[in-house]
């Protein structure tokens, strides 16, 4: 098969510690609004940082639909080509996912690696992967991804046979091809049902204790929260999906025992496979009885991240659950939007409006933290503990525990 990684050859210079210059690539689709793609372009600048990629440019286009050859029109891929030229650019990361026709066309125009957002958060996570659980589902949805795109990738041999279906020993290569990953794919299914009959017989294991699961968007402070209730060490760090393996934790909070668990963050467009490699780590918000949901208030996107949670939640029917909503990073939020020549009342006014307006529209319990600096975690603690105590009760209505 076509190395798409190793164009120009300039394998040589990937060493670790190789900061890869990167452009993006951004289209409006339609009445999409530009400010929407470049909030996105944003996201998708972080998923290449945490990467290892610099990125140095950004290019946009607006289309009424996507180019089937190239995603984006003719004019714009040549002005990309005389850029990615002129300062020796190492990748092109488009901002939606791209057929393996158009990643194999565009690749032969610019002469560089091209990734798509998908690619690059199946990157993201390969790297991420410590346990034999998680490496295991990110290469089933690696697979997966790659398996639709094989006939693109092997165009190149297109034109040495020609011919109506690729006739020839070209397409003899693709359905070899085909079969490998499909029989590769069928094994780690296999692997990951053993998987996921070891980590249900483990929640079974846990006993009656109520679980608590931290859900959020990436990148929002879940595990910063973790370490502060159940005094562990889970890596906290400023990159997209830092926790990629699910941490669960016995904890008490006055006394009362329940297991606490700290799952991978989500994110906008997150691919499919990934939701559905990623199945037995998801049981465990699934299978909880209250959802922690981490919100990072100072983030511009917020709302929006908040809905993808949710949206995300329905699709994977963990929606159901009692729900604590926790706006995290209110120290930033207040240095962000408070001017410095506000009063204390004045400051204290615009952040009760603030909790006024959240509380008229979601109908949840919440709370207003800062994490980092420890701020109001008490009050985390004591709504959390109330909850527990709730669903102790319902679970056990004629059992008086004493804790």
């Amino acid at each position: 098969m076509k190395d798409n990684f190793n164009l120009n050859n300039k394998a040589a210079q990937y060493k670790p510690g190789y900061e890869e210059k990167a452009v993006l690539v951004g289209v409006a689709i339609a009445a999409q609004w530009e400010s929407q793609v470049n909030e996105h372009l944003d996201e998708l600048e972080f998923l290449a940082s945490t990467s290892g990629a610099k990125v140095v440019k950004r290019f946009f286009q607006r289309l009424p639909h996507p180019d089937s050859r190239h995603y984006i029109g003719s004019g714009k891929l040549d002005e990309i080509r005389q850029y990615v030229e002129a300062h020796e650019i190492d990748l092109v990361i488009f901002d939606d996912d791209l057929t393996g026709k158009q990643t194999n066309n565009i690749e032969e125009t610019l002469k560089v690696k091209i990734v798509d957002r998908s690619s690059l958060i199946l990157d993201i996570f390969a790297k991420r992967a410590q346990t034999a659980q998680s490496k295991t589902q990110v290469e089933l949805a690696q697979l997966q991804y790659l398996y639709p795109r094989l006939r693109g990738l092997w165009t190149h041999l297109e034109r040495q046979r020609g011919g109506i279906g690729m006739r020839g020993p070209g397409e003899q290569e693709v359905e070899t091809d085909r079969r490998i990953v499909k029989q590769k794919i069928q094994l780690l299914k296999e692997r990951l049902e053993k998987i996921d009959q070891q980590a249900s017989t483990q929640r079974k294991n846990r006993g009656e204790l109520i679980r608590a699961a931290l859900v959020g968007y990436t990148n929002v402070g879940k595990s910063t929260i973790m370490n502060l209730i159940s005094k562990s060490e889970v890596l906290a760090e400023n990159k997209l999906f830092a926790t990629l393996d699910t941490t669960v934790r016995k904890v008490f909070l006055e006394d009362m025992p329940f297991l606490f668990s700290d799952t991978v963050g989500f994110i906008r467009k997150l691919p499919h496979h990934l939701v559905e490699s990623f199945k037995s780590t998801l049981d465990e918000v699934r299978e909880c009885d209250i959802l922690v949901h981490v919100i990072d208030i100072s983030h511009p996107q917020y709302e929006d991240h908040l809905k993808t949670v949710m949206q995300t939640l329905i699709e994977i029917k963990a929606d159901g659950h009692p729900m604590l909503m926790v706006f995290n990073k209110m120290d930033a939020y207040r240095e962000k939007h408070f001017d410095a020549l506000l009063s204390d009342e004045e400051k204290i006014n615009l952040e009760n409006q603030l909790k006024e307006t959240l509380k008229s529209r979601y109908d949840y319990p919440m709370v207003f933290i800062s994490a980092l600096n420890k701020d109001r975690i008490d009050e985390f603690r004591k709504v959390l503990s109330q909850m527990i105590k709730q669903q102790y009760v319902v679970r056990y209505p004629y059992l008086v525990k004493t804790w």
